[in-house]
């Protein structure tokens, strides 16, 4: 038969476990020790699995991905470069486009003009 006493002895905790007719008694701060113990292997973080050595294939795999992506990235510039230049072109036709029209508005209406005053 297997049962636990607390009692309070001059300012000192004891816990007696009785077994079989017989008394162990055990400290506080043992006790304390032993919790504080097992709380502190419990809350440990885990142990890290360490990441696997590359092989040779490996790296150069991982590299030559690397550079097609540089290379993607090179390509990807010189299109926004080449873009922005027709962009820029296509800006100056279309106030040359602007000015032409002007001025050829400019010229009909002069023509009209003329016109009306040819026939009066």
């Amino acid at each position: 038969m297997m049962f636990c006493k607390i009692t309070i002895l001059n300012k000192f905790i004891t816990l007696r476990v009785t077994i079989m007719q017989s008394y162990f008694t055990v400290r506080p701060f043992l006790i304390l020790s032993c919790v504080a113990l097992l709380l502190g292997g419990c809350a440990s973080e885990p142990v890290p699995v360490s990441a696997p050595i590359l092989s040779g294939e490996q790296m150069l795999s991982e590299s030559q991905g690397i550079a097609n992506l540089g290379d993607r990235w090179k390509k990807g510039k010189q299109l926004v470069e080449s873009g922005n230049l027709l962009v820029r072109e296509g800006q100056n036709k279309i106030e040359e486009g602007n000015r032409m029209i002007e001025e050829g508005e400019k010229i009909k209406a002069e023509s009209e003009e003329g016109y009306k005053n040819i026939k009066k």
